[in-house]
């Protein structure tokens, strides 16, 4: 395994988000949308979504400076349609600008993208013996496939709305 690149996607570190609760008051994001083919994007369509909202922000002076704080988050409303939220530091001009709020219980995982059902059935295991029942959930991909084959590793955070 290689020495991860950190010129590209920030090194993760699992024990910042693992098993955390993170309370949400009216977080900002900007927010696009993909289509899906029973949730499985078209790939060169999520980096040019990315792409476009990294300079929306940019653009505005709304990027999060330390790069291991932000979040992009993606939730898929149905089997066709995924929505991307990337987050900002204050409302960005020429963008779908929205906010999330609530009480989020964050689980990380390592694997393929297709483990995200098994992931989920995890998660609400762990979230059952805290009493606790997932209404939604988010997912945030550390590494992109680059970097994911470099460091050996594809993390993701599944951040469950509680």
């Amino acid at each position: 395994m290689k020495e991860h690149n950190q010129e590209c996607c920030p090194k993760f570190e699992i024990e910042k988000w693992d098993k955390k609760t993170f309370n949400w008051e009216n977080k900002l994001f900007i927010k696009e949308t993909i289509s899906t083919f029973f949730h499985i994007p078209f790939p060169p369509m999520i980096g040019k979504k990315v792409m476009k909202m990294h300079a929306l922000a940019q653009k505005a002076d709304a990027t999060i400076h330390d790069k291991t704080d932000a979040l992009i988050l993606f939730r898929d409303p149905s089997a066709f349609k995924s929505e991307i939220y990337y987050s900002v530091t204050k409302e960005v001009e020429g963008a779908n600008n929205t906010a999330i709020s609530g009480s989020f219980v964050a689980g990380v995982f390592d694997g393929p993208y297709n483990n995200i059902p098994r992931y989920i059935k995890e998660m609400g295991k762990y979230l059952s013996e805290r009493k606790q029942l997932a209404k939604d959930y988010y997912v945030h991909y550390a590494y992109c496939p680059k970097c994911a084959k470099e460091s050996g590793h594809n993390y993701m955070i599944l951040f469950a709305l509680v």
